[in-house]
């Protein structure tokens, strides 16, 4: 079993976007959309305060008939959020998202936020995982026990 410490040091960008929970939702679309990301954590004074994601912006905009420029992050965020912490494993993490249908989860240390964990972090973790599994167990079957 694997902790989320493990998988956020594997990731390639580390990086945790942020977003200030009275910008707008227009701004927050622009930035995922700049970054590639699917969500942001919402901070406001330094505390992390909800999550904003693409299905927020485009159900809760659309679905109110409100402007995305006039409209603040705080109106349509998620919160409260739930969370893991590092000494969570894959497996505890992928049950709550399935259980609570989430894709997103932030990861918080002693209630500093050290990372945020999607649902696409967890299965490539999960396929890694298999894959060494596979190899080892075709080594074993050919005979080849050079470890």
């Amino acid at each position: 079993m694997k902790h989320i410490a493990q998988i956020l040091k594997s990731k390639p960008d580390q990086k945790v976007y942020t977003i200030g929970s009275m910008l707008s939702v227009y701004d927050a679309a622009t930035l995922m959309a700049d970054m590639n990301i699917g969500a942001l954590l919402v901070v406001d004074d330094g505390e992390f305060v909800g999550v904003i994601s693409e299905r927020d912006c485009t159900r809760k905009m659309v679905l109110s008939d409100r402007s995305p420029r006039e409209t603040p992050v705080s109106a349509v965020m998620s919160s409260p959020v739930q969370y893991v912490r590092p000494s969570h494993t894959n497996e505890e993490c992928m049950a709550l998202m399935t259980d609570k249908r989430l894709r997103h989860l932030p990861v918080l240390d002693d209630g500093r936020l050290v990372g945020l964990l999607s649902i696409g972090d967890l299965v490539k973790d999960i396929i890694s995982e298999q894959t060494f599994i596979i190899q080892q167990l075709e080594h074993y079957i050919a005979g080849d026990r050079g470890w």
